[in-house]
């Protein structure tokens, strides 16, 4: 279920009391919103699918853990790796799939609306919530 009355925080809001309060992978949580951009948090562990945003740039900050973001880009596929502190955003009409073999969390911004699967992208699998982003339970 998406919520798109989230507004903008009116206190504080810890990112651990946030990533506490769910468990579900690749099922991001809007955390805040920012003008028309969801903060959104995640827990990965494992792949998501791939897939691209034609019209948004994705970005991603890794909270605790690593996350391996394989791209297909003009010249081939790569992976970069976005280790725990680092940000890393995927350009727009990239198509790429995030990873993370020991689990990871990861924080997002994205524009309001935006579906985690993308514009296109390959069959979803099961253990990946194609969503616009959860509201929060704190």
């Amino acid at each position: 279920m998406s919520d798109d009355t989230t507004g903008p925080a009116t206190d504080p809001i810890l990112l651990s009391d946030a990533l506490s309060t769910f468990d579900a992978l690749w099922s991001p949580r809007i955390v805040t919103r920012v003008n028309d951009y969801d903060v959104r948090a995640a827990k990965v562990r494992g792949e998501h699918v791939w897939h691209v945003h034609e019209d948004t740039d994705e970005f991603f900050l890794v909270l605790e853990g690593a996350l391996e973001i394989a791209l297909r880009e003009e010249g081939g596929e790569r992976a970069v790796t976005v280790e725990r502190g680092a940000v890393f955003v995927v350009p727009r009409g990239i198509w790429h799939r995030p990873s993370s073999a020991d689990g990871a969390s990861i924080m997002l911004f994205e524009p309001s609306g935006t579906s985690t699967v993308g514009d296109a992208h390959d069959e979803v699998p099961a253990h990946v919530d194609a969503t616009t982003g959860h509201a929060l339970a704190l």
